[in-house]
């Protein structure tokens, strides 16, 4: 190499090492505010440290959980509007790790794009910060990747794990038996799953995302981008009241596939569609797709995020408990011989 040569560099490669540390300057005050008792450390370290001991746990078994947000990042990233886009991030996975009876003590988020916006991504991982902190886990690390030609001007991926513990055999479900209550707590909306086909409904409607909402207050976009519930510290509460049997987060598979997970042979779930009001949202992309009942029962929440199967002598008491957390409880009917789902009544 001649003298004088300015030799390639990392950067000239599209990858830029200080924007990285930037970035990790700016989300250390959102990490921090997530601290619970048992996080050791701050970010910055090759792994992150937890002490279950220091949590109060005696003889803890652990439960881990993956997830992300599917194609509800496009709707973010192509409106702009990425502030939100992180509690999706974390509820996808805390509200599955609450479902075994666990509670969510760390996360950890996985950041991948072409080329990093320090602002983007600081706006993002403050999002997945509120997240953590409103479901009382710690966001203790994470990882960001820029990958230039991985990703078109603009893009980026994310990713979660979350990890929680239980006190050994208070693991959900059990105890699942006939004639147990199904309450369901009201979603806020198509949360994380089946926007795919949201997409496809929208396209097909002719509107954009900047299109005053037919629902709703606000455009469509903003509409669509209403942030997943996060459940976390008001099931743990009627789990520990006593009389939970089980818990489903309605994801993928809506409610005709979710609730049959937490049952045991020979029982099923009989849903009364008479006992809520399927919300506007829902609504509108069942009568703008031409969607069948069934298949709508099977894409979405239609407006119930998370069901618990609880002791038929406790529903009375867990519905208050839950309604003091700030829930909006539906008795949405019993567990009975049979199998999977079985529906009452119609919901459109």
């Amino acid at each position: 190499m001649t003298a004088g040569h300015n030799g390639l560099t990392y950067a000239d490669a599209g990858v830029d090492i200080d924007a990285g540390n930037a970035l990790v300057d700016r989300i250390k005050p959102a990490a921090k505010s997530t601290s619970r008792s048992g996080v050791m450390g701050g970010l910055g370290g090759f792994g992150a440290l937890f002490d279950l001991k220091a949590a109060g746990y005696r003889d803890p078994i652990l439960v881990a959980a993956t997830d992300g947000v599917g194609t509800k990042l496009r709707i973010a990233i192509d409106t702009g509007h990425v502030d939100t886009i992180g509690i999706d991030l974390v509820a996808m996975c805390v509200n599955d790790l609450v479902c075994q009876g666990a509670e969510p003590l760390f996360f950890l988020d996985y950041f991948a794009t072409g080329k990093l916006e320090v602002d983007q991504a600081a706006r993002i991982i403050t999002g997945i910060a509120k997240g953590c902190a409103d479901s009382g886990c710690a966001l203790i690390g994470g990882e960001t990747a820029e990958m230039p030609g991985m990703y078109h001007k603009g893009d980026f991926d994310l990713a979660g794990f979350a990890v929680g513990a239980m006190e050994r055999g208070q693991d959900l479900p059990r105890d699942v038996q006939k004639g147990d209550v199904l309450l369901g707590l009201a979603s806020s909306g198509v949360h994380s799953n089946g926007y795919s086909f949201v997409r496809k409904v929208v396209e097909l409607s002719g509107l954009g995302w900047d299109a005053a909402s037919p629902f709703s207050d606000g455009t469509l976009g903003q509409a669509l981008l209403t942030p997943t519930r996060l459940y976390v510290k008001q099931a743990l509460a009627a789990v520990r009241a006593g009389g939970v049997h089980g818990l489903a987060h309605i994801t993928g598979g809506g409610l005709t596939e979710n609730p049959p997970r937490v049952l045991p042979e020979g029982l099923a779930c009989e849903i009364d569609l008479g006992s809520w009001q399927l919300p506007p949202d829902f609504r509108w992309l069942a009568q703008t797709a031409n969607m069948s009942e069934p298949e709508l029962l099977k894409t979405f929440n239609c407006g119930i995020g998370m069901i618990l199967v609880v002791a038929e002598a406790e529903a009375d008491s867990l519905t208050a408990l839950l309604q003091g957390e700030g829930e909006t409880v539906t008795r949405l009917g019993r567990i009975v011989e049979g199998q999977g789902v079985i529906y009452r009544g119609k919901l459109l």
